[in-house]
């Protein structure tokens, strides 16, 4: 579904990525990994075509779509639910789903707002609300059904537990692999390592702009370096 290769990419003079390499195949959730500020937003905001990279190639369904648009990115099925959930918060939460079939899915948006609230119960409930009222866990699963309107080919969830209590963390994950299970794959931006492990398929473990570790999640939980520096076990 998706290939980045040895993707160079940062802010004005820093350079922040340098020279990632990974890969997304059909069905499966691949987490992306690592502690705060180590690139892997800006990874994703690359891949979606919100920041231009310096060099390499992005693949999405065998097509390069590195330096195309953000709009075109969306046209192509690749969706991005962005750190920080970025709703509409003087909006209603159905005001909010309709906006995610503004460029793609706008033929079936009655047909998908139902499959969203029928995964997403609360938002149902909540309709006519405005979003900005909802809790963190409810703007959460609002941004998540947003780019489910859109009928992503490949979703691109960038932190979905930043914020959320205990409770909702263990709800949010459960709901990211009820989607996986009905055939989505998903790229898992994440700084929750231990959780990610348990629903994703593989993972690549980022570090200073680098891919430091990866594999399938079996080998890496046996991995003596990430059992050290991200769960703190011996």
């Amino acid at each position: 579904m998706l290939e980045v290769k040895n993707l160079r990419g940062g802010y004005g003079a820093v350079e922040v990525l340098r020279g990632v390499s990974f890969d997304i195949r059909a069905g499966e959730i691949v987490a992306l990994l690592g502690s705060n500020g180590v690139g892997k937003t800006t990874i994703s905001s690359v891949i979606s075509g919100l920041i231009r990279p310096w060099s390499g190639e992005i693949l999405f369904k065998g097509q390069p779509i590195h330096g195309l648009t953000p709009e075109a990115v969306v046209d192509r099925g690749l969706i991005h639910v962005p750190e920080g959930r970025h709703i509409f918060p003087n909006l209603t939460v159905r005001e909010n789903l309709e906006l995610g079939s503004y460029r793609r899915g706008k033929a079936n948006r009655a047909q998908n707002l139902d499959k969203v609230t029928a995964t997403f119960p609360r938002l149902k409930e909540r309709f006519r609300q405005k979003a900005g009222t909802l809790s963190g866990g409810e703007q959460q699963m609002l941004a998540i059904g947003r780019g489910l309107m859109a009928e992503p080919e490949l979703l691109i969830l960038d932190e979905p537990s930043i914020g959320l209590s205990p409770l909702l963390v263990e709800e949010m994950f459960d709901l990211i692999g009820t989607l996986n299970r009905e055939g989505l794959p998903i790229l898992l931006v994440e700084q929750n390592v231990l959780q990610s492990m348990e629903i994703a398929a593989r993972a690549f473990v980022v570090e200073n702009g680098e891919i430091r570790l990866s594999g399938s999640t079996a080998e890496l939980m046996d991995d003596p370096e990430l059992r050290r520096s991200y769960l703190g076990l011996a």
